[in-house]
């Protein structure tokens, strides 16, 4: 769950107020604070606006009760029974707690889960009865029999909390994709996708709890739909977030959705948000990094398009975002497949790139420059990428992202410009078969800066593939312009065995003095 990322005070700020409800619930034994209907209603949903809220709460409570099981069996396993039985109170207080909360916003309850509650309930009961006797036994000899007994019970508790939160998130997913499927209402439809996105936000696991119950196809249709069509930003966001799972992209591939994405990319009547959203879409399903991508044949089958469409949504982008979501889908669908480089270099997709990088307004990151030198290092293998390099400038611009370097520090910024600094290198290498691009480079002074990336970690952040990167360039260039080099780099860089030199500029130290 994302709430683990939270700044560690303010979540503490936020649970205080569930903690201090589970001290009354303590002590009052679950009992209401008033004897009036309307009155106990209203100190309870005090806090709740609407079903988003409430299941932010839901979740809130379920993560603390995880938690705090995860904590009785580290003290289990160290017997320290006095704390084992006082957070054994507790989790049975929090249990209780958000059986009540969930209760009192749920639109129905099926049978299977009442009968969960109560033997969630009546577990946890019987565990703070069992750890109660735990503590008032003194033979040693006994509580050793007895913690096997307790960590079985534990075990079960766990079990059943788990099923129970499985089953409240499944009725939770089901009712918001009834709405999506059953109203025609706009409000209603904005609703119910605006609460989806916010449950896929809370990770992968529901991502297939939405899946598997008909997110993706609820979602699409909305998306086929011109009625909703000030909904389709929003929707192919939602998109976007349940596709990170096998089971999403599954569904995708089952209601033809390559075929919607394609149509609403190439359909100029949509606004620029709708095509941005479309092309995170593609960022996800066509990301290299996920496993389940092969089954996309119907990818192949638009991917001209798609492609096409994207080039157009960089040249035409209004900000940096719009550029970065377009770029990254095309960076993507070169992994994906090598025939999207032909298309590519057919649309002058080098010059428009190279052209976008040139205004500080649009390419205004290093997650975007990172975009475009992946795009530019998997055209690099075509030979007629070089002649398109050398007419946009663009080894002046592959030079200057060897200076890349984070302004904030970031470590996710950090990696991004070790990234760029790496494809930008290994882009360099590629190109430098070619005589006119190796020259170009000698000329702007690449053979220093990549000597000085090689013998300074510090340039680098320590990175081993920019150093693997700077190298093999440095060596092909060397090959075209021997007489760049002094020979002491000669000697260290470029004449020893790759892994040679490697091994030589990782054990380098700088001197300070």
């Amino acid at each position: 769950m994302h709430l683990i990322q939270v700044d560690s005070v303010q979540r503490w700020m936020e649970d205080l107020k569930l903690m201090t409800d589970c001290e009354c619930m303590c002590i009052l034994q679950s009992k209401p604070i008033s004897i009036e209907k309307d009155e106990q209603n209203e100190l309870i949903l005090s806090s709740q606006y609407s079903t988003c809220d409430n299941l932010q709460l839901l979740l809130k409570r379920a993560w603390i009760i995880s938690t705090e099981l995860t904590r009785i069996a580290q003290k289990l396993e160290k017997s320290r029974w006095q704390r084992v039985h006082s957070m054994t109170v507790r989790v049975n207080c929090h249990v209780r707690s958000m059986i009540n909360e969930y209760n009192t916003f749920t639109r129905s309850s099926s049978e299977e889960m009442h009968q969960l509650e109560k033997l969630l309930i009546d577990k946890c009961s019987e565990f703070t009865a069992f750890t109660e006797r735990c503590l008032q036994t003194e033979d040693e000899e006994m509580l050793k029999s007895m913690k096997s007994c307790v960590n079985e019970t534990l075990t079960t508790v766990a079990q059943c909390f788990g099923q129970l939160i499985e089953l409240v998130l499944t009725h939770e997913a089901q009712h918001l994709l009834r709405q999506i499927e059953l109203s025609g209402s706009l409000y209603v439809t904005e609703s119910a996708v605006s609460s989806l996105f916010s449950l896929a936000q809370e990770g992968a696991h529901l991502c297939r709890i939405i899946a598997k119950e008909g997110g993706v196809v609820a979602l699409f249709k909305i998306c086929r739909q011109d009625c909703f069509r000030c909904l389709y930003p929003q929707t192919l966001r939602t998109l976007a977030s349940i596709c990170c799972v096998e089971e999403g992209m599954h569904q995708l591939e089952k209601v033809d959705g390559i075929l919607c994405l394609a149509d609403i990319l190439t359909d100029n009547s949509h606004s620029e948000a709708t095509h941005a959203e479309a092309a995170a879409v593609i960022a996800q399903i066509t990301s290299p990094h996920l496993t389940f991508t092969q089954h996309l044949s119907s990818f192949l089958e638009n991917m001209e398009e798609i492609v096409t469409a994207l080039v157009k949504l960089c040249q035409e982008a209004s900000s940096g975002e719009v550029f970065l979501l377009a770029s990254a889908a095309l960076a993507n669908i070169t992994f994906f497949d090598t025939m999207a480089c032909e298309i590519l270099l057919q649309l002058n997709a080098m010059k428009i790139l190279l052209a976008a990088c040139s205004d500080k307004r649009i390419v205004d990151t290093p997650y975007s420059r990172d975009q475009v030198v992946t795009i530019l290092a998997n055209m690099s293998v075509l030979d007629q990428c070089a002649s398109e390099i050398i007419q946009g400038n663009g080894v002046q611009l592959l030079m200057e992202m060897l200076f890349e370097k984070s302004s904030s520090g970031n470590p996710a910024e950090v990696a991004a410009c070790e990234r760029v600094q790496q494809k930008s290198a290994v882009t360099l290498a590629r190109l430098s078969r070619d005589p006119e691009v190796a020259d170009a480079a000698v000329k702007l002074s690449c053979i220093p800066r990549l000597i000085k990336l090689c013998r300074s970690p510090t340039e680098r952040n320590n990175s081993d593939s920019v150093l693997v990167a700077c190298l093999a360039a440095l060596r092909r260039l060397a090959v075209m312009s021997p007489g760049g080099l002094e020979d002491s780099d000669f000697q260290q860089l470029v004449k020893p065995r790759l892994v040679d030199s490697f091994l030589l500029c990782t054990n380098m130290e700088e001197s300070f003095v």
